[in-house]
């Protein structure tokens, strides 16, 4: 019976998807946990709440940690439920940028352009920094067991060079492989978290107490009257980074069966069940380190390694490299769900056009029938993005932050464009999964908190600026990245883009269907 009903949905997804002008060429074989699995493991709270734990330490302190955390979260739900009720309605691999030329009442191609290109550099920039965040934690955790062993910047690049490429090789694969791996990743982070949190509980000595949460801390050389206040909301970029990526869901629609509601409840069920456990995990991590502002601030100066040294600080060597060993493994998880995601986005604007080389991109796999070449081009740019991290001073990178600022302004952007264009459009039609009487207040409080996060993250952190280091580049090269993107747009994409095509009718998108089973 269940079989029958599966067999059933499956036909309704494909009706819509054809009614939406597409083939069914994509293998439909994703359940609805395993379409959360993907975007909670993007989210990842043992990857971004770990990498960027010592923002959190520098800007705001412990207060930042958990009063902020849940700030965001509620914040960041209302951006979720505004794009789940627009993946109701508009169930498409190409997401965002598609659902914004359907809701645009002018320009249709020009909304479509942009959403998609921000779209799309911001899920390059997520994959790079969340594997480059593992490449550091990797060389870090080898100086755990070999003191010997000097990480430099090229050790660093070369596992992140290695990461990206592991990633690359999964995704080749057909897609109920990816879906099991995202099933075993789903239950990876949420076992590992409680593990983790458990253990911090239980095992140290020491522990600070509960009005240590409160603690605010300003690490960040900003002075004057309004620091405190400026350092808390740069604290929240903690926050921010980690509950980002959940459009993926929306991105495997395509691949879900019974997309209309497995997709938006995928992405609403990973962002509330990611503000607990993380809130959860934060709290543990903070009452777990040790008293004295020296080790306070040797914490804080890490950088991404620092949840690693809280680890190794509140329970030992030992035990310290195991629980650092669970926090590995989730970012790999949550590295390999991101290139997944980044190459369905790429197929799908390839497929209409949109990306140079876009034949090449939009190619699937006769075998698996997943894009292989668009899941290539995904790990071979997002290295590229890697390679400024050569350039340091005094030992410290500019990458890094950089990257992590780049991809989560690109996505957010990318999800505030058609959530305005929703807002503004006078002929949207609700899908089953909707937000009724409410969705004109959620969906402006969505539109005003990315403008305020595009803000946060284009601004400086850290002052003095003594050297390059110091310096937010994220500004100046996402406005350089899109300003060229913009640039190709007026002189000459706008004479051959018109945003999303259709592929056929009803007999011609069957024949496609049919040959692509043939080749089966």
């Amino acid at each position: 019976m269940a079989t029958n009903d599966q067999s059933a949905l499956a036909k309704s997804d494909e009706q819509l998807l054809h009614e939406m002008g597409y083939a069914q060429e994509l293998k439909r074989g994703m359940g609805g946990f395993s379409n959360f699995a993907v975007s909670f493991s993007i989210i990842s709270i043992l990857t971004g709440g770990v990498t960027t734990y010592y923002l959190g330490m520098d800007a705001g302190g412990p207060f930042v940690i958990t009063l902020g955390w849940f700030i965001v979260g509620a914040l960041t739900l209302c951006v979720g439920m505004s794009m789940a009720e627009i993946t109701s309605a508009y169930p498409t691999a190409g997401g965002l940028y598609w659902w914004s030329a359907k809701l645009a009442d002018k320009n249709k191609a020009g909304w479509s352009w942009a959403c998609g290109w921000f779209n799309l550099v911001g899920q390059i920039a997520v994959t790079a920094s969340i594997d480059f965040g593992l490449a550091s934690f990797l060389a870090f955790f080898i100086t755990l067991y070999d003191s010997s062993f000097v990480s430099n910047k090229y050790w660093v690049l070369l596992f992140y060079g290695l990461i990206l490429t592991a990633h690359g090789l999964i995704n080749c694969f057909k897609v109920q492989l990816i879906s099991m791996i995202a099933n075993i990743s789903a239950w990876w982070h949420l076992f590992g978290t409680a593990i983790i949190v458990g253990v911090l509980f239980i095992v140290p000595s020491h522990h600070q107490s509960v009005s240590f949460l409160l603690h605010h801390e300003n690490l960040t050389g900003w002075t004057g009257p309004f620091a405190g206040v400026y350092s808390f909301a740069i604290g929240l970029l903690l926050a921010q980074y980690t509950l980002t990526g959940y459009d993926a869901s929306a991105h495997m629609t395509e691949e879900t069966v019974g997309a209309s509601t497995g997709g938006p409840k995928g992405i609403v069920r990973a962002i509330w069940v990611s503000i607990i456990a993380g809130f959860i995990l934060n709290v543990a991590m903070t009452l777990s380190l040790p008293s004295g502002s020296a080790a306070y601030g040797k914490i804080a100066a890490l950088g991404a390694p620092a949840g690693a040294e809280v680890f190794v600080n509140a329970i030992g060597d030992t035990g310290g490299k195991l629980l650092t060993i669970i926090a590995m493994v989730a970012m790999f998880f949550c590295g390999t769900a991101s290139v997944t995601a980044n190459s369905r986005m790429a197929y799908a604007f390839s497929r209409d056009g949109a990306v140079p080389g876009h034949k090449i991109w939009h190619k699937l796999h006769p075998t698996s029938r997943t894009p292989v070449n668009a899941v290539w081009m995904s790990v071979v740019v997002a290295f590229i993005l890697g390679l400024p991290s050569l350039y340091q001073v005094n030992g410290a990178s500019v990458a890094f932050f950089a990257i992590v600022s780049i991809g989560t302004v690109g996505l957010y952007v990318s999800y505030g464009i058609p959530i305005f264009l929703r807002l503004r459009s006078k002929t949207f039609q609700q899908g089953p999964w909707n937000l009724g009487k409410w969705s004109g207040l959620i969906n402006t409080i969505a539109v005003v908190w990315v403008i305020i996060v595009m803000l946060l993250f284009f601004a400086p952190a850290f002052y003095p600026w003594n050297t390059a280091v110091d310096i937010n580049w994220s500004g100046p090269v996402f406005i350089a990245v899109m300003g060229i993107i913009f640039l190709w747009y007026g002189v000459s994409a706008r004479k051959w883009f018109t945003g999303p095509k259709m592929q056929g009718n009803e007999i011609q998108l069957e024949n496609i269907e049919e040959e692509l089973a043939s080749e089966d």
